[in-house]
């Protein structure tokens, strides 16, 4: 068995390996490391490229496209390593990228995962949205990260240059231990796509173990490469899967107060978009729930499985307010402005 997979999830995507693969090649050297690209059935010539070009890359066929969670639980049954490394195929790695994660999972086993620091492709002075310096999660399921709150990005001056802590990593690029991965299910892949990833670090979290930002390891991530921001079906899947992962993971006890809070919240959401003129994504919003109200007998059962399995839920990286209200009232924008200590540790 290998220590390290690092594994590309492809599909139609022979521009976006054309452009980034070189760089995954070149940095992710040693001879406990092995480098898959899955492919979710493409239709391009993906799999000819990769054939022609890079030998050294091993390739897995799945027969159809699974999405994002499906894709990935299929090809990462097949591997056989210590850690997993999901890697986007928009990404661009620099040097030690992965000698650095490796180094801080060796550390501690009861780390589960680990997230480097996610610059932006295009600007590459500026945290990437998808991650930026490490993922938590307000009261209400409200995602941001050090270095991106909602839509304002940061420039990156060091501020984030400390290790520590964090409630979850980017599926842009999370190194996991495979059998925590394997033994848990893996990705909801009800999901299909979008925060599956932040639904299995709440489940290993609320397990015990811990997830940590690594700034020795950078990545430039592009974003958005196959489903834009602005996106209707971006904004379904968004709204949807994380009320799938609030009613599976949240605390007992806060549950039904926590979702007509979201509810409302949504709601209002829905009608700003309204009011912009964004009606595909007002009626995104309605789906969503209506989506979300359809599944709650499945959602139950698993709830059911995670409580059984749960030994911990007072998680610190959940930030205790709300930051809807923060960030548009109170115009804390930057996560420096933000009532939220958390552990941090000089990088060693």
């Amino acid at each position: 068995m290998i220590k390290t997979a690092v594994v590309i999830l492809n599909w139609n995507g022979k521009a976006l390996l054309e452009k980034f693969l070189p760089s995954v090649v070149a940095c992710s050297d040693g001879d406990d490391v092995r480098i898959y690209v899955a492919d979710n059935n493409s239709s391009d010539d993906s799999l000819e490229f990769l054939k022609t070009h890079y030998t050294s890359v091993s390739v897995i066929c799945l027969d159809k496209n699974y999405g994002f969670a499906g894709g990935y639980n299929r090809a990462l049954e097949k591997i056989e390593a210590s850690y997993f490394v999901l890697l986007n195929s928009d990404v661009e790695v620099a040097p030690g990228w992965l000698t650095a994660l490796v180094k801080k999972m060796d550390s501690n086993e009861k780390i589960a995962g680990c997230a480097p620091k996610i610059l932006a492709f295009n600007d590459k002075t500026k945290f990437e949205y998808a991650g930026a310096a490490g993922g938590f999660i307000d009261n209400y399921g409200f995602t941001f990260c050090r270095g991106r709150v909602f839509d304002t990005e940061e420039t990156d001056n060091g501020q984030y240059n400390l290790s520590g802590s964090i409630f979850w990593a980017s599926g842009a690029c999370l190194m996991i231990r495979s059998s925590l991965f394997l033994e848990n299910g893996g990705l909801d892949e009800d999901f299909f796509a979008h925060m599956e990833e932040i639904d299995l670090c709440w489940r290993l979290k609320n397990m015990g173990y811990k997830f940590e930002y690594v700034p020795e390891s950078v990545i430039y991530h592009v974003g958005a490469a196959t489903l834009s921001k602005a996106s209707p079906r971006k904004t379904y899947l968004n709204f949807r899967n994380n009320l799938y992962m609030l009613y599976k993971n949240i605390k007992p006890g806060k549950l039904f107060s926590t979702l007509f809070v979201r509810l409302i919240l949504d709601g209002v959401a829905g009608l700003r978009f309204f009011m912009k003129g964004e009606l595909d994504n007002f009626f995104s919003v309605i789906e969503a729930h209506f989506s979300f109200y359809a599944k709650l007998g499945s959602l139950r059962k698993k709830r059911k499985i995670i409580l059984e399995r749960s030994v911990f839920f007072d998680h610190p990286e959940i930030y205790p307010h709300s930051l809807v209200f923060d960030y548009y009232v109170g115009k804390k924008t930057h996560f420096s402005q933000l009532n939220f200590k958390i552990s941090e540790q000089q990088n060693s």
